[in-house]
């Protein structure tokens, strides 16, 4: 039988080993506290390089209501914290270094989150959904990401209007996982967060008009099975193109996702493939 670490022996331990992270990660973002921004400006900058509006309520399984309201409480009380941030050339964006620690002092209620790959609750719960809006406006910008996490190895919730392809999202933790991203161009940026009663809405502003614009496209994606399980696969891919021709003067491809699908095969709303294409071996 296999060692249980020092966090797995007992809530307590484990409280003792997530305090511990919290800690040593304040020591390292005190000293990089330079490098992140924490100028805000009220007014937008003039030009818009990328918006988005996330549905706050959506059918995720078995998922409370309540919890999906809870989550639209703290979604609301985190967009002002990020709104109007401003990152200048050379400086870095933090989520976590202005949302500060979700607590029910602050009014943040508890939501749905993810422990050992399965949803439990949790004060502040459904947070990712704001850096899953920040992190798919920044990928159709230059800006360049230093810091994040997904859920590895796991189909969490089935589609319902998604939006965005699968596998691009975000997992954070307060403060040891975050999410971070560098501005390393000539341009200045910012962003603009705000929620409605229906969307978690946001844009991505610059000081002046870029030359390159970005376009995330999905391939490879399928559903297949093996054993008894059901797996979903795909491949996304950043293309940037040159505006003044229009032509594609770049593609990357930033993530391939191979994840065990944690919700009922009934909600899948494609073919389920008896077994994996051949040739599509995952590459990591």
């Amino acid at each position: 039988m296999a060692r249980k670490l020092f966090g797995e022996i007992s809530p307590l331990t484990y409280r003792i080993a997530m305090e511990r992270m919290i800690f040593l990660r304040h020591l390292r973002n005190f000293r990089q506290r330079a490098e992140i921004t924490s100028t805000r400006s009220t007014v937008s900058l003039p030009v818009t390089v990328y918006k988005h509006n996330s549905l706050i309520r959506r059918r995720l399984g078995n998922v409370e209501t309540e919890l999906q309201d809870n989550k639209a409480v703290s979604l609301g009380l985190t967009a002002p914290k990020i709104d109007g941030i401003v990152i200048a050339p050379g400086e870095r964006f933090s989520f976590w270094s202005l949302a500060g620690r979700c607590s029910v002092k602050e009014g943040y209620k508890e939501g749905l989150t993810i422990s050992n790959g399965k949803p439990t609750r949790g004060i502040g719960g459904g947070m990712c959904q704001f850096t899953n809006l920040l992190h798919w406006m920044v990928l159709h910008s230059p800006l360049t990401v230093v810091e994040h996490h997904h859920h590895n190895g796991l189909d969490l919730f089935p589609d319902y209007n998604r939006q965005i392809p699968w596998g691009t999202g975000t997992s954070i933790a307060f403060n040891y996982l975050d999410y971070q991203v560098e501005n390393r161009t000539p341009y200045t940026f910012q962003f603009r967060t705000w929620t409605s009663e229906e969307y978690l809405s946001g844009e991505l502003r610059a000081d002046r008009e870029l030359p390159m614009k970005f376009h995330i496209r999905e391939r490879d994606a399928y559903f297949y099975e093996a054993g008894n399980e059901v797996y979903r696969h795909n491949k996304v891919y950043r293309i940037e193109r040159d505006k003044r021709t229009g032509l594609e003067v770049f593609e990357e491809l930033i993530l391939e996702n191979e994840g065990r699908v944690a919700y009922d095969r009934s909600l899948i709303r494609a073919e389920i493939l008896p077994v994996r294409p051949a040739g599509h071996a995952v590459t990591h």
